[in-house]
C-alpha cells in the first residue's frame, strides 16, 4: 500500500532524471569546449588547438547520423552528434578566422618592416633607398 502511494512521486522523479540524463549526454560533448572557445577568442590565438581533432569528430559525428537512418538507436545520441557537428563547425569557424587574422598581421609587419633599408630610410617607388 505505501508503494503503491508514492507511485505519484516515483513516476514523475523517473522521468526528470531521465530528461537530466538525455540533456547531459547531448550537451556533455560540448561543454569542454566552451572554455576553449572563449581562450581562443580573448587570446586571439589558436595554435594549442588542433583542427585535427574537429575532422576527426566531424566525421565520426556525421557517420552516426548516416547510420541513424540505417537502424535506429535513442535519439539523445542523435541530438548530441547534431550539436557536435555544430560545435565543431564554429570551433573550426573560429580557429580560421583567428589564423588568417594573424597570418594577415605578420604579412603587414614584415611588408612594413621591408619598407625600411639599413640606414632606417623608407624605400619608396619613387626614391629608392641609399647604402649607408
Amino acid at each position: 500500500m505505501e508503494a503503491e502511494g508514492l507511485g505519484w512521486l516515483l513516476v514523475p522523479l523517473h522521468q526528470l532524471v531521465s530528461w537530466g540524463a538525455a540533456g547531459a549526454m547531448v550537451f556533455g560533448g560540448v561543454v569542454p569546449y566552451i572554455p576553449q572557445y572563449r581562450d581562443i577568442r580573448r587570446t586571439q590565438n589558436a595554435e594549442g588547438f588542433s583542427t585535427y581533432v574537429c575532422l576527426v569528430l566531424l566525421v565520426a559525428n556525421i557517420l552516426r547520423i548516416l547510420f541513424w537512418f540505417g537502424r535506429r538507436f535513442e535519439s539523445p545520441l542523435l541530438w548530441q552528434s547534431v550539436v557536435m557537428i555544430l560545435t565543431m563547425l564554429l570551433m573550426l569557424k573560429l580557429c580560421t578566422e583567428v589564423r588568417v587574422a594573424n597570418e594577415l598581421n605578420l604579412k603587414r609587419r614584415v611588408f612594413s618592416a621591408s619598407r625600411w633599408s639599413s640606414c632606417g630610410r623608407v624605400a619608396t617607388p619613387s626614391r629608392r633607398p641609399t647604402s649607408c
